[in-house]
């Protein structure tokens, strides 16, 4: 079973990416200090997930970024028992960047 920093065996073709769901948090806060469980649902919310592999095509994503997504409208693949998410580089909305910047807000969108 791959983990975090292990590589897969996987070449992505075109213009695909391959994405890890980053782990749910549980409960969260709202702004105004109320506590929403992790059971609690939620309006198409995005996603946020970490690529593992990239097609040839592929030109604004690369391995290790972390990006954002809506996970209802992408495939599920299972891979040596563990579930990954195939997408189009288009399906992405967002690029969280980990460098800080003196006016950026850390994502390119």
């Amino acid at each position: 079973m791959p983990g975090p920093g292990a590589k897969l065996e996987i070449q992505m073709l075109h213009d695909r990416v391959l994405v890890r769901l980053a782990p749910e948090e549980g409960e969260r806060r709202s702004s105004g200090g109320i506590v929403i469980p992790a059971t609690a649902q939620v309006a198409r919310r995005l996603a946020w997930g970490d690529v593992l592999g990239v097609g040839s095509n592929v030109r604004n994503v690369k391995v290790s970024d972390r990006v954002l997504f809506n996970p209802d409208d992408q495939f599920e693949v299972e891979v040596q028992g563990e579930a990954y998410l195939v997408m189009r580089e288009r399906d992405i909305h967002a690029v969280a960047s980990e460098e800080s910047t003196e006016h950026g807000t850390g994502l390119y969108l």
